[in-house]
């Protein structure tokens, strides 16, 4: 793992909210806005991007968690953009505050974190709950 970010640096993502993105469970569609669940996939991804720059080719990040606290609706359409922090760095583990925005209203806030972990070591651990 390469430690190359301090506390308090950040990370951006912007997301289109999409169809696919909006409110529906096995019952149907409860409204056309975007998602809590599709929220936490988000904040997930723009806390990954730092994952990405510091694993190397042998290892791989699993997230650990997902706290979002969903604030406001967007609206099919509309642009989503996600400020990740670096909170915390702690051994092989990231952790991250987000906030989600679309202009200046915030939809969404909240916490991830990610371990990032040997190929090998993750491979062993799925291998075995196929058992």
């Amino acid at each position: 793992m390469i430690s190359k970010f301090k506390i308090g640096d950040k990370k951006t993502f912007e997301r289109i909210v999409r169809q696919e993105d909006v409110a529906a469970f096995e019952s149907g569609t409860v409204h056309e806005l975007y998602a809590t669940f599709a929220i936490a996939r988000d904040a997930e991804w723009s806390s990954r991007l730092f994952v990405l720059e510091m694993k190397e080719e042998h290892e791989e990040g699993i997230g650990t968690f997902v706290n979002v606290k969903h604030i406001s609706p967007a609206l099919i359409g509309e642009k989503v953009l996600y400020e990740a922090v670096l909170e915390e760095e702690k051994g092989n583990e990231i952790n991250c505050s987000f906030t989600a925005k679309v202009g200046n209203r915030i939809i969404a806030s909240g916490s991830t974190g990610q371990k990032i972990l040997f190929k090998k070591k993750l491979e062993k651990i799925f291998e075995g709950l196929k058992k």
